[in-house]
């Protein structure tokens, strides 16, 4: 829940995780709600700050962005209703960030 607000929203995020490489942990993230820094915020605030993130994480002077990627996104459709559902593999610069840490 936002705290610097005078009407603060519930923010909810799930997650597991997937692997553990050195010190580090890689995990899968469903989100409940949808707040700005959501994700962020709320793994630092457990001690599991985002590498790369140098606003709430850990910076990587490897890596050019934040080890964040959506791999799977639902949602309804917004003129049919319809599901949508997509997903993509993991970016070749994320693969080699890990491959790094798991050295």
């Amino acid at each position: 829940m936002s705290l610097d607000t005078d009407t603060p929203r519930d923010a909810v995020t799930h997650f597991e995780v997937e692997r553990l490489v050195d010190g580090h942990a890689l995990l899968d993230v469903r989100l409940e709600t949808g707040r700005t820094h959501q994700i962020r915020i709320h793994l630092a605030a457990i001690g599991l700050p985002v590498i790369g993130d140098p606003v709430y994480g850990v910076p990587d002077p490897g890596l050019r962005r934040q080890f964040l990627h959506a791999w799977r996104l639902a949602f309804p459709h917004p003129l049919t209703g319809e599901p949508v559902e997509v997903e993509s593999p993991l970016p070749p610069e994320l693969q080699v960030a890990l491959a790094r840490l798991a050295e």
